[in-house]
């Protein structure tokens, strides 16, 4: 596996069309400790994403590797996490300026996620062919 990829193990939920939909487990370096019953900082979410394949090959139950470019991660991180961060920081620099409450600062910076977010879902097929998936038989 290459530097470059991001690689997860999945299992075909159904195939529409020329559309593949995967299921699998993301998880975070410690979920796979065996120590993650005792600690909290374990995370394991389940995802679906969708593919497109032209190649026919693949079927649905059958379980395949998910890649994706490190590059199109650091773009959802920053997307998802770095933006909206930087939205409620500079927010509630501005709106305690302007606001002597500190309650109508802090709802005002946490109100600015609202359309930033509505704008994300607004866009979500723009995004969705800017981030391309592929898949690859699980070995």
């Amino acid at each position: 596996m290459a530097q470059d990829v991001i690689e997860h193990r999945g299992k075909i939920d159904w195939i529409e069309g020329s559309k593949v939909h995967v299921h699998f487990i993301s998880m975070s370096a410690c979920a796979s400790c065996h120590a993650k019953g005792v600690c909290t900082a374990s995370d394991m979410e389940s995802k679906e994403v969708e593919v497109d394949d032209f190649s026919g090959k693949y079927r649905e139950g059958e379980e395949v590797n998910v890649l994706m470019r490190r590059s199109m991660g650091f773009k959802a991180l920053i997307y998802g996490y770095m933006i909206p961060f930087l939205l409620v920081v500079l927010t509630l620099f501005i709106s305690s300026a302007l606001f002597t409450s500190e309650a109508a600062a802090g709802i005002t910076s946490l109100a600015v996620l609202v359309p930033y977010y509505f704008w994300l879902f607004h866009n979500r097929d723009r995004f969705r062919k800017s981030f391309h998936f592929e898949l690859q038989k699980s070995i």
